[in-house]
């Protein structure tokens, strides 16, 4: 629930921010001069880059939420196996146990979009945000029975 409310406030502040930068941009555009109009122009790339990336990121984590309801429901969630040091981190070893465990179940079953939601998973708990975020979308894209690049 944390998490949902920080992106809310994250997504808001973003939004205010793009219309904050996007009224500045139509003001300089509006003063006329060759040089202000085309400040104005760079000026409105900004929020329109920024508006796409918000977009873009919104989908992506409706989508994944939707397959945790969905894995969910089939009581396919990965279960929480990992050991914690005493401040509550994520012991390395064991992280990597179970990423060992997850990525041998997708190479198994490479078209089932549960192993690699499962391996996001194990990659996020690796803090591989990166790789989380591709497994997670090649999950998404097999849920929605599309094929993408490896």
């Amino acid at each position: 629930m944390r998490a949902k409310i920080t992106y809310l406030v994250t997504a808001a502040v973003l939004v205010f921010y793009f219309v904050l930068v996007g009224s500045r941009g139509v003001m300089l555009i509006q003063s006329g001069t060759v040089l202000t109009v085309t400040f104005g122009i760079a000026v409105l790339i900004l929020p329109v880059i920024g508006v796409w990336f918000l977009w873009k990121n919104t989908q992506f984590v409706r989508r994944a939420n939707q397959l945790a309801a969905a894995l969910d429901a089939e009581g396919g969630l990965p279960v929480d196996e990992l050991k914690r040091t005493a401040g509550g981190r994520v012991d390395r070893d064991s992280a990597d146990e179970v990423f060992a465990k997850r990525k041998a179940e997708t190479e198994e079953s490479p078209d089932d979009w549960r192993c690699w939601f499962r391996l996001a998973v194990a990659y996020h708990d690796a803090r591989d945000t990166p790789r989380a975020r591709k497994a997670m979308q090649r999950a998404i894209a097999l849920h929605d029975g599309r094929t993408i690049e490896a």
